[in-house]
């Protein structure tokens, strides 16, 4: 049983401004709850650098978000479809993220294999903070911040 809370049920003033100003913001962008995530995502964190596989999300984000650059270094976010935690800790070591760099994940319960990938993810020393949404998830790199884990419902 996953059990999920909403603002209510968060503590941190960081994770609390950002799922009231931000996740349950009335704005709308896409029907695609992960790729709604995406975009409320990239304007309030104001993201100027983004890596993305996937070419037709990144055409969408483009359209959005004109001025916004695509990189694989010095990344302001990532949005993967998988991402197992040695392929994180890679791209950790190359110096691709800073602190305030995001990872949006999609789809972290399509099966057991992504799910598992998930966990060690979150378990990971740099994780400092991570967000369970059921359609994806969200890690950041917060150096100021105690590790916390939440489980929000979108």
């Amino acid at each position: 049983m996953i059990k999920s809370t909403n603002e209510h049920g968060v503590h941190s003033p960081f994770i609390y401004k950002f799922v009231t100003q931000c996740l349950y913001s009335k704005k709308r962008l896409h029907k695609n709850k992960s790729i709604n995530v995406l975009l409320k995502s990239i304007a309030y964190f104001n993201i100027e650098n983004i890596s993305i596989t996937n070419k037709s999300i990144a055409k969408l984000v483009k359209q959005h978000y004109p001025k916004i650059e695509f990189n694989d270094t010095d990344i302001d976010m990532l949005f993967v479809e998988e991402l197992n935690a040695p392929s994180f800790q890679k791209m950790l070591s190359e110096g691709k993220f800073h602190n305030d760099s995001l990872i949006l994940i999609q789809s972290i319960y399509q099966n057991e294999e992504r799910l598992e990938q998930w966990q060690q993810l979150i378990a990971l020393a740099s994780i400092t903070v991570s967000i369970d949404m059921y359609h994806c998830g969200l890690i950041f790199i917060r150096s100021e911040q105690v590790k916390e884990h939440f489980t929000i419902r979108i």
